[in-house]
């Protein structure tokens, strides 16, 4: 069911004493124990929650230096921080007080803008030029043209050239537009080599995210054999999930974000903050099928991260079943568009170190904020839509 908003209500839970937690990463624990005995039932099968302080002695020479960045002494006396774990992707993530409890904060992007600038007339601007075709040809979108990758990750790995060189220059025809190109290389890379079944779209945006090249592009591959590991991984782990409970993974992973205040539905897209980041800010689309309305929510993700929450660096990935034939079973298995901040290009500090590669990510977001920011974004375009 709808409301005003052309958004799916949320189910409410039963009415809560005065002394209802706010919705919070801090407060998560307290959030389950509120929830309905079937949604913390959920829960509980999905995530492992534990908490911990963390306690520190500093000497007095550095209590005016922590009151400047911390407020006061005892903010980083003892920290309260909260460890999720999903049991079935066996993602993980840390939220420490100090970080998880700041408000969003939008950055600048003069200096970005100015980098961005001094890199045109890279071989991308020219992509006929500039850049290979692959041995069937390539695919002409309305603003975007396909090149076939020089070092390849697979053996049939291709870009999705934009027309614009900005790269945060999104409108929702321009983001349908550059999906609709890589799908349509996909299904041309397909019919060049049936044996390569496997799919997957990746858009890097500036070099934050691994981009080698700051002009707007995406990038696909087709792969034989098998998927790739972290999505074959996420396949089985579902189909193991399914066989023990009999339910199925993803709808009940969103459930307990709709439960939980941190997802809703919007046409046939069901958007939810991850609890257990991969980083910042990570956002989960899932549906059908590549559809018009992914797309839609693709670029509504995107725009908010750029325009609300000062994002200005983006990794995206769709994960979908195969296109051609497989030997495993796929069944159940949605399209799944995972998009997540990278952080502040113009810091040179890494945002993924040993922690994220080999332990668990630290996240300093809290997605509660996330998901506020996402909902009312989704609102705004439903009402701008019946205009």
């Amino acid at each position: 069911m709808l409301n005003s908003t052309g958004l799916e209500k949320r189910r409410e839970p039963p009415a809560q004493p005065a002394h209802e937690v706010a919705p919070r990463i801090l407060n998560l624990p307290e959030m389950v124990a509120e929830l309905p005995e079937e949604d913390q039932e959920r829960f509980h099968r999905i995530f492992y929650i534990s908490e911990v302080s963390g306690a520190l002695a500093p000497p007095e020479a550095m209590h005016d230096w922590i009151r400047g960045y911390f407020g006061s002494v005892e903010a980083v006396s003892t920290q309260q921080i909260i460890k999720v774990t999903n049991l079935v992707s066996w993602e993980g993530a840390l939220y420490n007080e100090l970080r998880a409890r700041r408000p969003l904060e939008v950055r600048g992007t003069a200096d970005l803008d100015r980098v961005i600038a001094e890199t045109r007339n890279d071989p991308f601007c020219r992509p006929l030029e500039g850049t290979p075709a692959d041995t069937f040809g390539r695919v002409q979108g309305k603003h975007s043209i396909t090149a076939s990758n020089v070092a390849k990750y697979d053996g049939s790995h291709g870009i999705v050239i934009f027309d614009e060189h900005h790269p945060l220059v999104l409108t929702r025809e321009r983001v349908r537009d550059y999906i609709d190109t890589a799908w349509e290389w996909g299904r041309q890379a397909h019919a060049a080599d049936p044996a390569a079944s496997y799919f997957f779209f990746m858009w890097n945006c500036v070099w934050k995210a691994a981009a080698s090249l700051v002009h707007g592009h995406t990038q696909m591959t087709l792969t034989r054999d098998m998927h790739y590991p972290k999505v074959e991984f996420l396949r089985r782990q579902a189909a193991a999930y399914c066989a023990q409970y009999d339910a199925d993974y993803f709808q009940d992973l969103l459930a307990v974000d709709r439960a939980l205040q941190l997802g809703f539905r919007w046409r046939s897209v069901d958007v939810a903050v991850s609890l257990t980041p991969v980083k910042e800010r990570e956002t989960l689309l899932i549906t059908s099928s590549l559809n018009d309305d992914l797309k839609d929510a693709i670029f509504t993700v995107l725009d908010t991260f750029i325009k609300r929450l000062g994002v200005s660096s983006f990794n995206v990935a769709i994960q979908m079943p195969p296109i051609g034939p497989a030997a495993e079973d796929w069944s159940g298995f949605p399209v799944l568009a995972r998009i997540v901040d990278r952080g502040d290009p113009m810091n040179r500090t890494g945002d993924i170190g040993a922690m994220e590669l080999y332990a668990a990510s630290v996240i300093g977001t809290d997605p509660f904020f996330v998901a506020e920011a996402l909902d009312a974004a989704f609102q705004e375009q439903w009402m701008e839509s019946r205009l």
